[in-house]
């Protein structure tokens, strides 16, 4: 399993999606500063790499989730992937906004869902949760099932796990923060100071301390 987590991580790096700034942190939605940043909307520009993630995509699906019904991606970064993902496993698919539009049908959910529908969420990444579960949320309204959330990148946070499990939900993930680290170490894509530096700001994170 970590040799394919690794090859996701080859990926994110190859494609430029991982980006460093420990003097002038990312902010996160969740208001979180972070040293680092994996923008997975960049691999939409790798047409192997992103066959390569939506064909892992649909093989965690089928193995933890065969029961799903409908592919339902999160606005925006979440869209691409779940369309290539229904494609392969031959699913409708919808997608999810982070809130419903202030106009027309003021629909959160774009696309046909069914109360007897049984969703999965597809996510670029997860830090937090807090899109996954905002999204499993309007599906949930609509009597949709929700089966959990596959993403291509997790930060491996405690707290993700938390919320995921405080809503009845599981999520699995094509790499994470361990995997990418490990990779950008052997091929020198970050220096061991930065390596050292991401694992204790990530340390402390997930204890809680930041």
């Amino acid at each position: 399993m970590m040799s394919e987590k690794k090859e996701i991580a080859k990926i994110l790096l190859n494609v430029g999606a991982v980006a460093l700034s420990p003097e002038d942190p990312f902010t996160w939605a969740s208001g979180i500063e972070s040293p680092i940043y994996c923008d997975n909307r960049l691999t939409m520009s790798d047409p192997v790499g992103r066959k390569q993630i939506a064909q892992g995509l649909a093989r965690l699906i089928r193995e933890n989730y065969p029961e799903t019904t409908v592919i339902a991606g999160t606005a925006t970064a979440g869209i691409p992937h779940a369309a290539w993902v229904a494609d392969i496993l031959d699913l409708p698919m919808v997608y999810i906004r982070s809130k419903a539009k202030g106009h027309g049908r003021s629909r959160q959910i774009e696309g046909k869902v069914l109360d007897t529908d049984k969703a999965i969420i597809v996510e670029d990444l997860i830090s937090t949760g807090g899109s996954s579960l905002n999204a499993a949320e309007a599906l949930r309204s609509e009597g949709v099932e929700v089966t959990g959330v596959v993403s291509i990148f997790t930060y491996e946070l405690q707290s993700a796990d938390n919320a995921f499990e405080s809503v009845g939900l599981t999520y699995n993930s094509l790499t994470d923060f361990g995997a990418l680290t490990e990779v950008a170490t052997e091929n020198g894509a970050i220096s061991e100071q930065s390596i050292g530096n991401l694992q204790e700001w990530h340390g402390k994170l997930k204890a809680g301390l930041l």
